[in-house]
Parts: C-alpha cells; sequence; structure tokens
C-alpha cells in the first residue's frame, strides 16, 4: 500500500477521531497529502464523549510517515466549508483528487436517545443525525466537485452504512444512512462525464472509541480482557486503520468509474484488493455466511474460519430485513 498515493490530494472530514482519523491516518501511509477537519483542535477543547482532536491526528499522519494539514472546520456552517475549499484551492492550484464525506454530528444524541421511538425522542434528533451527516455531505461535496470536473479526475466518497438498510440506530440516523446512498448514487450521474466517481461506502462494525465503550459496558468477566486484536476476531470487528486502506486501494482500481453510483461494502473490497488491517486480520462482509452463520449458531464462533466466505445474495437480505422489525 505504501506510496500508491503519491502527488494526490486528499480531504477527509470528521477526522478528529474514529473512523476520520483511521481514514486520514492510512491515506497519509499511501503518500497523498491529507487535509483533516474537525471542530476541536485538540482533545481538551472539546465536549463530545469520546476525546480526540485535529492536533493528535495531524500527529499520527505525520507519525505514519504522512502530510497532513489540519483545518478546524465546523460542518454545520456552509461559510466555513466554503472557506476550507477555499484553502484547498488556493494552496493545491485547484487539484483535490479525493474527498472522504465522514463529519458526523448525531452520536451525542444517538446515545441519548438510545432505546427510545422516535415519538419519545425530541424531534431535534433529526436535525443531530442529518446536518452534520447527509446535508454536510451535500455541501463539502458540491465544493468538491466544482474542483474535481475542472481537472477531468476525482473521486468522492460517502460514509454510509448498514443502517441504510436495515433498522439499527433508529428512525433519523437510517433514513439519513439510506440518503446518503441516494446522494452517492445521484451525483455519479452528473459526475461520470467528467470522469468523477461518487461511492457510498459501508464499513462493517468498526472498533471506534465509540464502539469500544459500548461493548465495556456489555462484556462481562474475562472477555473484559480481551486485547483489540481479540476483540476484533472474536466479534469481527474492523479498525478505522482497516477502512482507510480499503480506501487508499480504492483510489487506484482501474475500474472505478463501473463502481460509481454504487453501495460498495468495505470488507468485499478488502478481499479484492488483498488489503488487511494491522494485526493482519481480513474481517467478513456482514452478508457473509463466516458472519451471519455465528450469529444464528454461537458455537460456531470459534470456528468462523472454517466457514467459507460466501456472499448472501441481496434479495435474501432484503427479505430477512422486510420480515425482521427491528436488528
Amino acid at each position: 500500500m505504501s506510496g500508491n498515493l503519491n502527488a494526490k490530494v486528499a480531504l477527509v472530514t470528521g477526522a478528529s477521531r474514529g473512523i476520520g482519523r483511521g481514514i486520514a491516518i492510512a491515506l497519509g501511509q499511501a503518500g497523498a497529502l491529507v487535509y483533516i477537519t474537525g471542530r476541536s483542535s485538540n482533545a481538551e477543547n472539546t465536549t463530545e464523549p469520546f476525546a480526540g482532536g485535529l492536533v493528535e491526528t495531524k500527529y499520527a499522519v505525520e507519525k505514519a510517515g504522512g502530510i497532513c494539514i489540519a483545518v478546524p472546520t465546523d460542518h454545520s456552517d456552509d461559510e466555513q466549508v466554503k472557506s476550507l475549499f477555499d484553502q484547498i484551492n488556493s494552496e493545491q492550484k485547484g487539484q483535490l483528487d479525493l474527498l472522504v464525506n465522514n463529519a458526523y454530528g448525531g452520536l451525542r444524541s444517538l446515545r441519548e436517545a438510545n432505546g427510545k421511538p422516535f415519538w419519545e425522542s425530541d424531534p431535534s434528533l433529526w436535525d443531530a443525525c442529518n446536518r452534520v451527516g447527509l446535508r454536510s455531505h451535500y455541501v463539502a461535496s458540491h465544493w468538491a466537485a466544482k474542483m474535481m470536473i475542472q481537472r477531468k479526475q476525482g473521486l468522492i466518497i460517502t460514509i454510509s452504512s448498514w443502517g441504510g438498510l436495515a433498522p439499527i440506530f433508529g428512525v433519523a440516523y437510517g433514513t439519513g444512512k439510506s440518503a446518503c446512498d441516494r446522494l452517492a448514487a445521484d451525483m455519479a450521474v452528473e459526475l461520470k462525464p467528467f470522469n468523477v466517481a461518487s461511492i457510498s461506502l459501508w464499513p462493517g462494525i468498526v472498533g471506534t472509541e465509540h464502539f469500544h465503550q459500548l461493548l465495556e459496558e456489555n462484556l462481562e468477566g474475562t472477555e473484559q480482557n480481551l486485547g483489540f486484536k481479540a476483540i476484533a476476531d472474536k466479534f469481527n470487528w474492523e479498525t478505522p486503520l482497516f477502512v482507510g486502506k480499503v480506501i487508499a486501494a480504492l483510489c487506484n482500481d482501474p475500474y472505478l468509474m463501473q463502481r460509481t453510483g454504487k453501495v460498495q461494502i468495505g470488507a468485499e473490497l478488502a478481499s479484492r484488493y488483498g488489503v488487511v488491517d494491522e494485526y493482519g486480520y481480513l474481517p467478513a462482509s456482514l452478508r457473509s455466511l463466516r458472519f451471519l452463520l455465528p450469529m444464528g449458531l454461537p458455537s460456531l464462533k470459534t470456528r468462523t474460519k472454517l466457514i467459507p466466505d460466501v456472499r448472501v445474495p441481496w434479495w435474501i437480505i432484503l427479505l430477512a430485513v422486510l420480515n425482521s422489525p427491528k436488528i
């Protein structure tokens, strides 16, 4: 993976921590000059439930051998977003090869609304999930597209999730993720004549700070002492860096324009490109028998490597979702 994005310019929104930080590090490792955004310059200035800041991410990218430019940006403020793209346009002479739409502002609100039906949650939950999320992805893509079409090349990746297919974190979240998939698809139609690709990417279960806390709250006994590598193997977790390595490989796919407008599953791309995480592990797709069978038959969890990595057809997944009130 080293050096395959040399001379490329990338922007990762919402890179203070979690998936965004992992993506930024992987892109920097691969040779790209990486711009990162987030509301907090450093962890001490954030009011979010999980510490993280642009300074920490910038240091991590540079430690991995990359070049990183941090631009504190509130993606709910359109003027700040315009200023961000003006800066990139000026400093890079109009070059922007990759935009990763990852910024998301709904984490705190989703935790507070956990377990409540939508009518018992405050209506502001919708804006919390979709203002810095769906809307901010549209705005960032607007400015990125203006730059990319001039050079007739580029890739816009919108980080979405399986929540666009099945109910996971509630109505506001799921509707927003479904709309992200449609956003990527419709942008692809208009961008294709300019050789610019637009893709919706579904990671699996990513071991972010948020999921670490959720796991710690639910694990018991000896499981609480498991290291990340053992946890990833046991629960089929993906690391944030793994998601970034998949994106770095996707950027060099010679058939990229054949993928534009489509939902792409991170683990399935990784299998195609030969990508593994920093522990040498390749997580299974969430629609693979290797993941699904142990969910129904817990006794198989210790024998997952013996289960074939066969993907369940989409029509079966959709049928299961339609007949299941909640996952």
